[in-house]
């Protein structure tokens, strides 16, 4: 009975502290509460199940955070929206890119104005997404690396066991990161697990780390978390970068450029 009580208690306390704090981690609830991190990942699925809160890379998220970010956007309406936008951002992106890099262009919309935008110079570009891929094809001074897996065809990329395998060998200057939610505490996230893997790796293989997003998605925080904002060494974002994200990257030394 009485190591039911305690796990009860610990459970009602976890709920505590992700209403507090809108998510948790659990290697930090493993240190506070003197159990092992298997315990924490059964009380975190346990409460998950019931709706408390959604499960995410490392621990969990307030289910009320998430809430309307769960459900990913249709892949025609992403192009379409804030389109202005990401042209500038893409354009902005690309004026970093010199002759003889070796970049990693994330997938996403922002990504693929990022490639329309790129000039047909001799530079090596990585990718996992078809309409990045699509773009670059006709500039024949850019070779192209083009990272295969199974196709997802909700937002046209490719994500798997043998895309994150392919970035092993590899190494770039840049990596153009794209962002489903921007969120300064609880950091960069996307709504498809195997896509922060991959981005995670991305992370790994790049020297210069650049997220490209419009301000829409500061302040989103989808479930599934890729990197905290401190592993960031530039943000290109649009004039509407709220007080709070410029203050950011002050405090925490990434560079924001503005479209």
């Amino acid at each position: 009975m009485a190591a039911s009580r305690d796990t009860s208690q610990r459970r009602l306390q976890i709920s505590e502290l992700v209403r507090q704090h809108g998510s948790v981690q659990v290697t930090a609830l493993a240190r506070r509460f003197g159990v092992s991190m298997q315990t924490v990942r059964k009380d975190l699925r346990y409460l998950a199940e019931r709706g408390v809160m959604a499960r995410a890379y490392g621990g969990a998220i307030d289910s009320h955070v998430v809430g309307g970010a769960l459900a990913e956007p249709p892949y025609e309406a992403k192009r379409t929206t804030h389109l202005d936008e990401k042209r500038r951002i893409g354009q902005r992106a690309a004026a970093l890119v010199k002759p003889g890099d070796t970049i990693a262009i994330d997938s996403g919309t922002t990504a693929i104005q990022l490639a329309e935008a790129l000039p047909n110079i001799e530079v090596t570009v990585v990718t996992n997404d078809f309409g990045v891929l699509t773009a670059l094809t006709p500039k024949n001074n850019i070779h192209i690396v083009m990272l295969g897996g199974e196709l997802r065809r909700k937002n046209m990329a490719f994500y798997g066991g043998l895309t994150v395998e392919a970035l092993d060998a590899l190494h770039v200057d840049r990596l153009f990161l794209g962002v489903d939610g921007f969120d300064l505490e609880r950091g960069i996230t996307t709504h498809y697990e195997p896509e922060a893997m991959l981005n995670r790796k991305m992370v790994e293989a790049a020297r210069i780390v650049v997220a490209i997003t419009d301000s829409s998605k500061f302040g989103t925080v989808c479930l599934h978390r890729i990197i905290p904002v401190t592993e960031l060494n530039a943000l290109i974002t649009d004039t509407g970068a709220p007080e709070d994200v410029r203050e950011a990257s002050r405090q925490f030394g990434f560079e924001l450029l503005l479209a």
